[in-house]
């Protein structure tokens, strides 16, 4: 493998062209990769470890997905590296490699989409397809410093995709540029060519969210801010603290209550950092443990704990303890679990309206550093991903330059099913925010 010019992204190279061959097509001459968990015919889906690879036949079929995008005139040249069966965010895989990141070739480049999303950091391609369950677009775009989209859940089809946990799982896609990226979504989404773009009634910015950056708040907020208020006017940024209106909109977090969730020690939260469960906090926290440690894991058992006990496979570090803990689960309380999904997305949708949008970091800290101990890098999962995971509202990461030569981003949320409108907000928004960024940039040299 010709690491040099590829980073590492790839599995495999091969070319599969437009199904295709009408002039006006909407990805005509773009080149994208896809991530070894969606079927190609032909190829083994790998799922990134070796022994699934060994224990599995060659798709069949390709997966719709794949499909949409060939249709839609553009050129696949290959699947790229993935974190095992998915599990993890970080990036890293002890069989095949880690991708390397463009933006920081010393840090990780995140995942589990992570060659999808150094493979476009890189410009090796112009748009890939990765998943994102719990964060596996949004943090590898934030990571590697370019846009990163994760649908509604249930708008693109994950037919012929591996899954994870059928609740959150979702195909999601990486690119450069704002306008490929809005592109690719109208070919997956399905939507019209020609949308008029829609001003946004209102920009929540949560004030608690933005507290858990480690880097300065204004780095992120400022550049955010002063394009919004340059393309729509000031008027419509409206703070709040999201932590509260969760605690007193999702009322089904009472359930957890009294019952150890309140006294446990948590890595994360739904807009938290590490720390105890206390009276006034308690809710907020539990909303990501119960869905990280209750939905998820007894749905990734469901889907490979037959195939894991049968094989024994030979998995990396971090990822063996997460794999063998799943297949400990049990269902207990994932029927109120999902109580409190509908729960959530009821409230902010209310919140957000037709045409709002929520801002929030898309992770809080840069890229760990390779090699990290798998321990410490569970400090950086975040319940701020948690947000688009259990509501099922699309989310796009969007690259604001860099602080300390390390990639900063911020996250734009809007509602299930507006997927056609964030996509055009960020293609609207992208020039004054590149305007912004060299600006800031140059006033911090």
């Amino acid at each position: 493998m010709a690491r040099d010019s590829d980073h590492g992204a790839f599995m495999e190279k091969f070319i599969l062209q437009p199904s295709s061959s009408i002039r006006e097509l909407p990805l005509k001459g773009l080149t994208f990769a896809v991530k070894d968990i969606f079927d190609v015919d032909g190829y083994i889906t790998g799922f990134g470890n070796p022994d699934w690879a060994r224990t599995h036949s060659a798709a069949t079929s390709t997966a719709p997905a794949v499909l949409a995008v060939l249709r839609g005139g553009a050129t696949c040249v290959g699947k790229t590296v993935m974190d095992e069966m998915a599990y993890s965010i970080n990036g890293e895989n002890q069989h095949y490699g880690t991708p390397e990141n463009p933006c920081a070739p010393d840090r990780v480049p995140g995942g589990s989409s992570s060659g999808s999303a150094v493979a476009v950091g890189a410009k090796v391609v112009d748009f890939s397809l990765g998943t994102d369950t719990g964060g596996s677009v949004r943090v590898p775009a934030s990571y590697c410093g370019i846009l990163g989209f994760r649908p509604s859940h249930g708008v693109v089809s994950t037919t012929g995709v591996i899954p994870m946990a059928q609740s959150f799982d979702t195909v999601g896609w990486f690119a450069r540029d704002a306008k490929i990226l809005n592109r690719v979504g109208q070919v997956l989404l399905q939507l019209p060519h020609i949308v008029e773009p829609v001003k946004p009634n209102h920009i929540i910015v949560p004030e608690d969210c933005f507290q858990l950056l480690s880097v300065p708040i204004d780095r992120v907020t400022t550049v955010l801010v002063q394009s919004v208020e340059k393309l729509f006017g000031g008027h419509i940024i409206k703070y709040l603290c999201l932590g509260d209106y969760v605690k007193d909109n999702v009322t089904t977090l009472k359930h957890f209550m009294g019952k150890g969730f309140e006294n446990q020690e948590y890595n994360v939260g739904i807009i938290g950092s590490p720390l105890k469960c206390h009276e006034d906090t308690s809710k907020v926290q539990i909303m990501n443990k119960i869905f990280s440690g209750v939905v998820l894991i007894y749905e990734f058992k469901n889907n490979h704990g037959e195939w894991v006990s049968t094989v024994k496979p030979d998995l990396g570090p971090g990822i063996s303890e997460r794999v063998w803990k799943a297949l400990r689960s049990t269902d207990e309380n994932t029927a109120v679990c999902h109580s409190v999904r509908t729960e959530l997305r009821a409230a902010l949708t209310a919140l957000l309206g037709d045409f709002g949008i929520l801002a929030i970091p898309t992770v809080p800290e840069p890229p760990p550093k390779l090699q990290t101990e798998p321990s410490t890098l569970e400090t950086f999962r975040t319940g701020l991903l948690s947000i688009a995971g259990v509501s099922g509202f699309c989310q796009v990461s969007i690259p604001l330059g860099t602080y300390d030569n390390l990639p900063v981003s911020v996250s734009l949320l809007a509602k299930h099913g507006s997927d056609g409108f964030l996509l055009n907000l960020v293609e609207t928004l992208s020039k004054t925010l590149n305007e912004q960024i060299e600006i800031t940039q140059a006033s911090s040299c």
